[in-house]
């Protein structure tokens, strides 16, 4: 397929950017460091997910898209049940820092790989032919986007019912 030298550094710079949110999304580690921590594992009703399922969900599926893309050995969990957390709030205080602290690292690992000449993001991976590398960043950066907006909806609801429960 081949690009221009100068059109494939704009292209890893704007794959870089999806992943990363820059222009109109909100940053990744804004929206999950502003999470109520109280509210992790509340659902306000007609919601599908607490906050905790959707972070880990994120983590979880990101990670097995880094992985995959890059390990022809690699076993993906089991779909879909393997791609949820077991539980619909963290286990312990500590367990949202450790998710978001994984998740945002594995990002930035996908951040460098997009910005890195080292990878050919148009061709096929080896183990997948008819998949490229680009394909998979733009599966992260969509299903990353979605998700993250979500729990930005649920941290708005979370600081809302805060706000609502001091006036009383």
């Amino acid at each position: 397929m081949g690009l221009h030298p100068k059109d494939g550094e704009e292209l890893r710079s704007e794959v870089a950017g999806l992943l990363g949110a820059d222009g109109a999304h909100l940053a990744p580690a804004e929206i999950l460091a502003k999470f109520p921590a109280g509210m992790r594992g509340r659902k306000p009703r007609g919601s599908a997910h607490t906050a905790w399922e959707l972070l880990e969900h994120l983590r979880i599926a990101q990670r097995d898209i880094l992985e995959w893309s890059f390990d022809p050995q690699s076993v993906s969990p089991p779909w879909p049940e393997g791609y949820w957390p077991k539980t619909s709030a963290p286990p312990d205080a500590k367990a949202w820092g450790r998710s978001v602290r994984a998740f945002l690292a594995d990002l930035r690992s996908l951040v460098r790989i997009a910005r890195s000449r080292e990878h050919d993001l148009l061709a096929p991976i080896p183990h997948a032919p008819g998949v490229t590398l680009l394909h998979e960043l733009f599966l992260v950066a969509s299903h990353n986007s979605y998700h993250l907006g979500q729990i930005a909806s649920l941290g708005r609801w979370a600081r809302a019912r805060a706000a609502a429960r001091s006036l009383k």
